[in-house]
């Protein structure tokens, strides 16, 4: 069975830093991309960073510049470094990655079960 687990996140004052990991476990024969989302209060779950098994990462516009992703093949695991924090980033982050199971014959979504990332002072 294969699951992911997130970990990091908590609270940090505006301008300051976070790191929050993902680490896929399970029976996993391969995998495609991996990234988070993160959803407000009231507001829809958006895509923060995005990355490829191979490739070149897409961030949304709002944290271009802030925040890294980076992810470990070998290891199926993925980091979001998140610098310059803004209130505006506080969320549930939820990471996510697109994987073929051992013994499946399709591709699909799993994801973690989110972690908060609140920014105040």
């Amino acid at each position: 069975q294969v699951q992911l687990v997130e970990s990091g996140g908590g609270l940090v004052q505006p301008g300051g830093s976070l790191r929050v990991s993902c680490a896929a476990s399970g029976n996993i024969r391969a995998a495609n991309d991996m990234g988070w989302f993160r959803q407000a209060p009231g507001k829809q779950r958006e895509l923060v960073a995005r990355i490829p098994y191979h490739g070149t990462a897409v961030y949304a516009d709002s944290v271009k510049g802030r925040f890294t992703i980076s992810r470990d093949n070998a290891k199926n695991t993925m980091d979001l470094q998140m610098n310059g924090l803004q209130v505006e980033d506080t969320a549930v982050y939820y990471c996510y990655a697109n994987l073929l199971p051992l013994g499946g014959h399709d591709y699909r979504d799993y994801w973690g079960q989110g972690t908060q990332v609140t920014v105040s002072s």
